[in-house]
């Protein structure tokens, strides 16, 4: 749905029946742990029947319960506080093994972004980091170790790219001054998203370059600005963001782009090798 789910369950109080009103009212106050309930669970605590919660998710226009609960879900992931996210990780995860249900969650997360994944999409982003004259890849708060990594590689897989460091509010336009026509502008944030991503890509297209987002969703502050967007799903776990698909999509980028110059990437990497040995870079392979 388009609209607010809060917004339209607070309109629609005076129209619901009287279990609907105890539903509406619960979610309404209690969002954060609704949204990852079951419908029976959900009818259970507020007092009223499975089948009474399905039949008010239909009454939305939801087809079924769990889109209703979806919706909630991709509505509220970027108000959640972290406290609410450690009380919301209670009941998602299995405190008896911690480690399976990390893993488990990550693996489904891996499997929606490719599910998800738009091939012209990921071929047209592509493109752009190719073609680009200069590369402005900004990624703040969690998303900072993302843009690192993507920096790393594309530096080494061609010129002009550069990671501008979350040092700031003023100092982050410092750093992208000189975008202009011809450039791209790489953004990449989940939830909480950053304010300051979002507004350093409008800055950059205010500026004439092209901007290319790196996100989970259409519900991504993103979409609108970015002219290409690539989506990877990174469902939350306790207070944390799972960065696991996102970083596998950027996998992906790095080889792509890597694939269309590997005459040239052999070569960088040949040179590499050469001054990692002269300056012991590495620990030497035991013979």
């Amino acid at each position: 749905m388009e609209k607010d789910l809060l917004a339209v369950l607070a309109e629609g109080s005076r129209k619901f029946s009287k279990g609907q009103k105890i539903i509406a009212k619960y979610i309404l106050t209690n969002y954060d742990k609704a949204a990852f309930m079951t419908a029976g669970k959900l009818g259970k605590i507020v007092g009223v029947s499975e089948s009474t919660v399905v039949r008010f998710a239909s009454e939305l226009g939801f087809d079924g319960y769990p889109n209703m609960r979806k919706a909630l879900q991709e509505m509220i992931r970027n108000r959640l506080t972290s406290v609410q996210r450690i009380e919301v990780a209670k009941s998602m995860i299995d405190d008896t093994d911690i480690v399976k249900s990390v893993i488990n969650s990550d693996i489904q997360n891996l499997q929606a972004t490719l599910e998800m994944l738009n091939q012209p999409s990921f071929n047209d982003f592509i493109d752009s980091i190719i073609n680009a004259k200069n590369i402005y890849i900004v990624g703040m708060r969690t998303s900072t170790s993302l843009a690192s990594f993507l920096g790393l590689y594309l530096n080494l897989l061609r010129s002009n790219v550069n990671v501008v460091h979350d040092i700031g509010a003023s100092e982050i336009y410092e750093q992208i001054i000189r975008i202009g026509e011809g450039d791209l502008f790489i953004g990449l944030s989940f939830p909480r998203y950053s304010s300051h991503t979002v507004e350093a890509m409008q800055f950059a297209k205010k500026m004439g370059a092209k901007a290319i987002a790196i996100t989970d969703s259409a519900a991504s502050p993103f979409e609108g600005i970015a002219d290409i967007s690539l989506h990877a799903k990174s469902d939350m776990v306790s207070f944390l963001d799972s960065l696991v698909a996102p970083m596998s999509l950027i996998n992906a980028i790095i080889v792509a782009v890597g694939i269309r110059h590997k005459d040239s990437v052999s070569e960088t990497f040949e040179k590499l090798e050469k001054i990692w040995q002269e300056h012991y870079v590495y620990e030497p392979a035991e013979h």
